[in-house]
């Protein structure tokens, strides 16, 4: 209990217990980021197509897939949430 309280108040027992975090949760963080923006460029071709499908006409489609996928950018999505 006392090594606990020990280490909330010492920063520097913190910072020594997530330097060796920090690689993995980099690699983890990429890839999900990754993953995250292939999955959205996907989205983005498929809602893309089907605009083009509906009819509408490409620089119309382009303008709205590009809002489409801006919606799907991580950081301005945690930059909304501050």
């Amino acid at each position: 209990m006392t090594e606990t309280r020990e280490a909330t108040r010492n920063p520097i027992k913190i910072l020594g217990i997530l330097i060796p975090l920090l690689p993995s949760l980099i690699l983890r963080f990429a890839g999900e980021f990754i993953r995250f923006k292939s999955k959205a460029q996907k989205a983005g071709r498929i809602f893309q197509d089907e605009l083009l499908r509906q009819g509408l006409d490409k620089t119309t489609a382009e303008r709205l897939t590009a809002f489409y996928l801006e919606g799907s950018d991580p950081f301005k999505l945690l930059q909304a949430l501050r």
